[in-house]
C-alpha cells in the first residue's frame, strides 16, 4: 500500500506531513470490523472534504465568470461537484487502487464502487486541508481539475466524448485517426481497473481509467477534448 500512496503523492504534487491522515483519507467503514486497531473510517474527512470542494470551486468559478449571474455560477458549480464527476476525477487519480476495504466489500466489487470512489475524494481533500491549510488546499484540488472551462466545456458533451473527439479530429484528420489503447489493467476480475490511452495517430492526447474499457475509453476521450480544448486559439 505504501508504494500505492507514494505515486498518488507524486501525482498530487502534495507530500503529506502525516501519513496517517492520507490512510484514514482511503478507510472504508468495512475495514473496521476486520482490524480492530482501527477505530475510525473516512467519513468525517469526506464531510470535511465535501464543504472544502465546494468552497475552493465556489471561489474559483466566482473569479473566472466575473459577469455571470448566481444562478449560472451555481448550475457550474453542481456539475463540477456532483457524485459522477468526482468519480471520474477519483479515477483519474488511482483512488481505487488506494482504498482499505474489508474482505466482504472487495469481493463484492466495493474497489469500483461509485460511492465508495466518491466519498474517498472528498476524504482526501479533507485530508489534505487537515495536513496543510486553505491555501495549499487549494492549489491541489485546482491542480486535480485542471483548466475549470476546459472541464466544463467537454460536460457539455459529457454523454458522448469519443463521438465528439471524432467529430473534432475527422475534418483534418481522417475517419480513421483515432486509436485507443489499453495501458495497463490490474486487479482481480470481479475489481477490474483499465487504463486506456487515445492517440491522435501517433501522438498521444489523453489517458483515462475505469472498471471497463469502454469507461477507460470515454475518460481518455475526455482527457483528450481538454487537450485540443487548450491548444485552440480563443
Amino acid at each position: 500500500m505504501s508504494e500505492v500512496l507514494d505515486r498518488l503523492q507524486d501525482r498530487l504534487g502534495y507530500r503529506f506531513r502525516d501519513p496517517a491522515l492520507l490512510e484514514l483519507a482511503f478507510t472504508h467503514t468495512s475495514y473496521l470490523p476486520e482490524h480492530p486497531a482501527v477505530t475510525e473510517s473516512n467519513q468525517r474527512l469526506e464531510f470535511l472534504g465535501d464543504a472544502v470542494v465546494q468552497l475552493v470551486l465556489t471561489e474559483a468559478l466566482f473569479e473566472l465568470f466575473p459577469a455571470e449571474r448566481e444562478g449560472v455560477l451555481s448550475k457550474r458549480r453542481a456539475a463540477l461537484t456532483k457524485g459522477a464527476f468526482l468519480v471520474q476525477l477519483a479515477r483519474e487519480l488511482g483512488l481505487e487502487q488506494c482504498l482499505r476495504l474489508g474482505t466482504s466489500e472487495e469481493s463484492t466489487g466495493g474497489r469500483q464502487r461509485a460511492s465508495a470512489l466518491e466519498d474517498a475524494f472528498e476524504a482526501l481533500v479533507g485530508a489534505v486541508y487537515r495536513d496543510s491549510d486553505l491555501a495549499v488546499t487549494r492549489r491541489t484540488v485546482l491542480a486535480i481539475y485542471g483548466s475549470l472551462p476546459d472541464r466544463l466545456d467537454v460536460m457539455e458533451h459529457e454523454e458522448n466524448p469519443k463521438g465528439r473527439l471524432q467529430e473534432l479530429v475527422q475534418p483534418q484528420h481522417g475517419n480513421h485517426a483515432l486509436r485507443y489503447e489499453v495501458a495497463s489493467m490490474e486487479g482481480e476480475d470481479h475489481a477490474r481497473a483499465y487504463e486506456v490511452e487515445v492517440f491522435l495517430k501517433e501522438r498521444p492526447l489523453g489517458r483515462g481509467r475505469g472498471p471497463s474499457k469502454k469507461v477507460a475509453e470515454e475518460a481518455a476521450a475526455r482527457a483528450g477534448l481538454i487537450t485540443l480544448k487548450a491548444e485552440t486559439p480563443t
